[in-house]
């Protein structure tokens, strides 16, 4: 069974999921794989003590602030040993910090005990992410410093990078790509 409540943010509408102990989701609307793996339509309640750690959470990353994801009891869905590897990878990046595909993949690989894992396979897993905002996907860029590839779409990553004061001077928008 799971749960689900909503939290308004300055993105707009957030969709919160719940196994009942454990954040399992956190989507926008609109979001591409909006509910991921979650089968069925969750049930509301916006009363759990995980829900109410995530209002938290959210609350003070939309303030300004740097909070900590540890505290936070997440069990993403859809998670696989690689796909695990590389959601704690994201959790690693700093606030306000952005990391390449291509350094994730040496990570992850590292991680697995891996000779290589290709940038697309982390693109996958990253596009993926269950739980966006906590699990930082939008900190995630191309070699080069594209924008590319944010489910939630160009424009909130770019808002969630500005909030957290990313320097943006060696990001740019790409004419074509995933993220448009």
């Amino acid at each position: 069974m799971h749960y689900s409540a909503r939290y308004a943010s300055p993105l707009g509408p957030i969709l919160l999921a719940s196994d009942g102990k454990n954040i399992t989701g956190l989507w926008m609307e609109g979001q591409k794989y909006f509910l991921g793996p979650l089968n069925g339509k969750p049930e509301e309640n916006p009363d759990l003590h995980a829900f109410k750690l995530a209002r938290e959470w959210l609350d003070s990353y939309f303030e300004g602030k740097k909070p900590a994801i540890a505290p936070l009891p997440l069990a993403p869905l859809g998670a696989s040993e690689f796909r695990t590897a590389v959601w704690e990878i994201l959790c690693e990046i700093p606030c306000g910090k952005v990391a390449t595909y291509g350094e994730i993949s040496k990570r992850a690989a590292k991680r697995l005990g891996r000779k290589k894992i290709p940038a697309l396979a982390v693109g996958g897993a990253v596009g993926h992410n269950p739980i966006s905002i906590i699990i930082p996907c939008h900190r995630v860029v191309g070699h080069d410093g594209s924008l590319t590839g944010y489910a939630g779409g160009l424009g909130k990553k770019i808002k969630l990078l500005e909030l957290e004061g990313a320097d943006m001077s060696k990001l740019y928008v790409p004419k074509k790509g995933t993220a448009l």
